[in-house]
């Protein structure tokens, strides 16, 4: 996902970079946007391509079900607690597919 990330902001300082220029050569905000995303793609698209392939392979394998979830540090110690749980008490189960009970208010 780094690869991701380092081709994106490669991408945004390229059009970041080309919109200064624009702007400082009085194109006009509007016209520099539309320049400097065309110039960026170009370039890019041209210039990087093994950055790009590697970006894209990033987001293949994120999005294609074999990659680790990602979990948050408060997933993680509840997953943990969960476990402990269990262990400490062998009759107790956890079933997180189960849907909860409705509570009685």
């Amino acid at each position: 996902m780094v690869a991701f990330w380092k081709f994106t902001a490669l991408r945004l300082g390229i059009v970041v970079l080309v919109f200064i220029i624009g702007l400082f050569l009085q194109l006009g905000i509007v016209y520099s946007a539309i320049v400097a995303v065309v110039i960026a793609w170009c370039v890019t698209y041209l210039f990087f391509r093994k950055m790009r392939d590697a970006a894209s392979a990033s987001l293949q394998h994120r999005f294609s079900g074999k990659a680790a979830p990602l979990r948050t540090s408060t997933e993680i110690s509840d997953a943990m607690a969960e476990d402990e749980a269990v262990d400490r008490h062998s009759q107790l189960g956890v079933d997180a597919d189960r849907k909860p009970r409705p509570t009685k208010d």
